[in-house]
């Protein structure tokens, strides 16, 4: 060419996408991290409230499936530990968005139909029971794990994506958090007297005493969910220790006494759960066409919430190849489900 002059870019060379801005009321993002004794503070104020709703899904499954106060603790550190296991893998080799991975209220409808099954009527010891009805669960999260894996790794899933938008995936993140209304509330109304003061001081710390002291730091609201269990779990105990509930009724104590779960003593202080705890799992085709039905659904509540956390986290814009790989991550971290035995499959929470 004459003139010696540099030559012009392709066209068709791929541009980097920019970062979207950083949203108003968003104080840190993927480009802006807190620093690491805050970001400490600000994890295990997530694990408290990943806590309470993982404690709930064995609570409510595992004494139907014969377990005890030992068998509940075993699961809930099984679920914790999985849970663990799978955010970081979804952070480092999915798509790599600040999104937490923890149990499913999906997969719990079908998780309860295997547990009413026929075929475990007739054990009479409770332990067995539970340890025979936790294999079946496994065996159907493990095959419905496949569904995710091929829809992810294969590019299926990319194809679908490409037709999605924030738009669309509102309605999907919103079903999904309304639906653990049903949940909480009527927890908070087994013990009143002790739900309703966590509310009301969760509502104080993060909506009214930041307007009153004008803060640059922003201490109350950012660690509001800390400064309320502290308060309200020392007001349970006092309560507790008070005597008043000494002559409650047995459901009114397990729910309101903060000595009564029985977590506390069945749990060791250190386990390192593994793979086929409970025994070789085993397979139904009945249980398994379920669980793949709650592995589906979950697959797109996910796909909602990647593109709101990618959005909220002030990442570019989610490519539908990396989204569709961290929905491959996403049906390992259910096959580990199946393969640690958690009663319930994994999703991003929401």
């Amino acid at each position: 060419m004459a003139g010696g002059g540099a030559p012009a870019p392709k066209q068709d060379e791929l541009q980097p996408h920019p970062a979207k801005d950083q949203l108003p009321n968003i104080s840190y993002c993927i480009t802006s991290p807190p620093p690491w004794p805050e970001a400490i503070l600000l994890g295990f104020q997530h694990y408290l409230v990943m806590l309470g709703t993982t404690v709930l899904i064995p609570t409510a499954l595992v004494p139907q499936m014969g377990g005890g106060n030992d068998e509940k603790a075993k699961v809930i550190q099984t679920l914790l530990f999985v849970a663990g296991l799978n955010t970081l893998a979804q952070t480092v080799f999915g798509t790599r968005l600040p999104a937490v991975i923890g149990g499913s209220y999906t997969f719990v409808a079908p998780t309860i139909s295997i547990i009413l099954a026929g075929r475990y009527n007739g054990i009479v010891d409770p332990h067995e029971r539970f340890k025979r009805t936790m294999r079946g669960i496994q065996g159907a999260l493990i095959v419905a794990s496949t569904l995710q894996i091929i829809f992810g790794f294969s590019g299926l899933w990319r194809n679908v994506t490409r037709f999605l938008s924030p738009l669309s995936a509102v309605p999907l993140v919103a079903l999904a958090g309304f639906g653990l209304f049903e949940l909480a509330f009527p927890g908070v109304a087994k013990c009143i007297e002790i739900g309703l003061p966590a509310l009301i001081a969760l509502l104080i710390f993060s909506q009214y005493i930041p307007h009153l002291l004008h803060s640059e730091r922003r201490v109350f609201d950012r660690f509001a969910v800390l400064f309320s269990v502290a308060i309200v779990w020392i007001y349970a105990h006092l309560l507790t220790v008070g005597g008043a509930y000494k002559h409650a009724s047995p459901q009114t104590q397990l729910s309101c006494r903060t000595d009564r779960s029985g977590l506390i003593n069945a749990a060791p202080w250190i386990r390192v759960p593994w793979p086929f705890q409970w025994g070789a799992p085993t397979f139904d085709a009945g249980e398994v066409f379920a669980m793949m039905m709650a592995s589906f659904v979950g697959l797109v509540e996910s796909t909602g919430t990647f593109i709101a956390v990618s959005r909220y986290a002030s990442a570019t814009p989610l490519p539908p190849s990396i989204l569709s790989r961290g929905i491959g991550w996403q049906g390992i971290g259910i096959l580990a489900s199946g393969l640690f035995g958690t009663v319930t499959g994994s999703q991003v929470s929401v």
